[in-house]
């Protein structure tokens, strides 16, 4: 948006719909879109109402200016698109989809350049001084420039599963390349959890909400080595222990007995409704990890079966997750020790842009 409230339109959206950003009212329309798509394409994962509710509650990524939803003449979400970036993050993530009764006219092509175009916007209105005003009329908040007035060259990421085809003929042809590979990964409850046991001086408690501050911090301490990952601020942080699927009941964190630091941890979610579509009862691991100075004491391991109990003792039936094929970690090996099994691959795909002209 510009200062004047106007939607930026460059390159040009499909005119066969009406085009504005996300709001409110559309939140059933917007879902129905989404759920549409799914129906056909069977991703693993897809937004639901509540993802939607919480899209729309960010400050860090306003719906208003990096949200777009097309609508037919009847009124009907058909496609839709956004992006998201930290301030001072080295890319801008994609994503969208368009209604599997308009694919292959065009659209999704449009939304790949609105997206580009919105990812320049944005790499240009983080870099402005503090205290400027934003195309989405929006004060930057002191303390948050860089400083040097210097726009670092826009990077959006995209990513597919390795079914979509179409999405990756797509993105392939529009000058992106697959720059990272991640494996899903099974581990059937029905098999015995493999034996751990923490060091003397460590101690695995249930995640809470006095572990919520705690456990961000251990998390950005342990994934700054990791390709891609960036620190997960105040908002970010609380999209996801305040996910919808969240379960903090099936999820647990090892602390140091003497210090009350956080060693490692694992967030598990689980969604109900996939249980309905994919067969079986899924408890998956969001996020696991380990402080650089407790590797190598055996936490993760523990971490992970602890998780295999919980989901068991909840009726689960596999244990799941995802990891990057190429974690510095050692986390493949590690997965594949306590049984877990690849079924899946996707993959994130990345193109550099040209600045935003000024």
């Amino acid at each position: 948006m510009n200062r004047n409230g106007e939607l930026h339109l460059r390159p040009a959206l499909d005119p066969r719909l009406s085009w504005r950003p996300a709001e409110r009212r559309d939140l059933d329309a917007w879902a129905g879109l989404i759920a549409r798509t799914a129906a056909v394409e069977q991703p693993v994962w897809f937004e639901r109402q509540a993802d939607l509710e919480q899209i729309l509650e960010s400050k860090n990524n306003p719906a208003t200016a990096n949200t777009i939803i097309g609508f037919d003449p009847e009124g009907v979400a058909r496609a839709y698109a956004r992006i998201t970036k930290n301030r001072d993050g080295d890319k801008a993530n994609g994503s969208g989809c368009v209604d599997p009764e308009w694919q292959g006219s065009g659209i999704g092509t449009s939304l790949l350049g609105w997206m580009e175009q919105r990812t320049r916007d944005r790499f240009a209105e983080d870099a402005r001084p503090a205290g400027t005003v934003g195309d989405a009329g929006t004060a930057l908040a002191a303390g948050d420039a860089r400083g040097t007035g210097d726009v670092p060259r826009p990077r959006l990421r995209l990513h597919t599963e390795q079914q979509h085809q179409h999405q990756a003929a797509l993105f392939a042809g529009s000058g992106y390349g697959v720059v990272r590979y991640y494996n899903e990964m099974h581990r059937p409850l029905n098999q015995v959890v493999p034996e751990s046991s923490l060091d003397p001086g460590l101690e695995l408690v249930t995640f809470g909400p006095e572990l919520h501050e705690p456990v961000r911090l251990a998390h950005n301490a342990a994934f700054r080595d990791h390709w891609g990952s960036e620190p997960r601020d105040q908002e970010g942080w609380g999209f996801v222990v305040n996910d919808p699927q969240a379960r903090p009941d099936l999820s647990g964190v090892v602390l140091d007995r003497s210090t009350g630091t956080v060693a490692g941890y694992q967030l598990a979610t689980h969604d109900v409704e996939a249980a309905l579509t994919r067969g079986f009862r899924e408890g998956y691991t969001e996020l696991l990890g380990v402080r650089r100075e407790y590797r190598g004491r055996g936490i993760a391991q523990v971490l992970l079966a602890d998780a295999m109990r919980r989901f068991a003792a909840a009726g689960m039936d596999v244990a799941s997750l995802d990891v990057d094929s190429e974690n510095p970690t050692g986390a493949l090996a590690l997965y594949i020790k306590m049984g877990y099994v690849a079924v899946n691959r996707s993959m994130a795909w990345d193109k550099e842009l040209q600045p935003a002209a000024p």
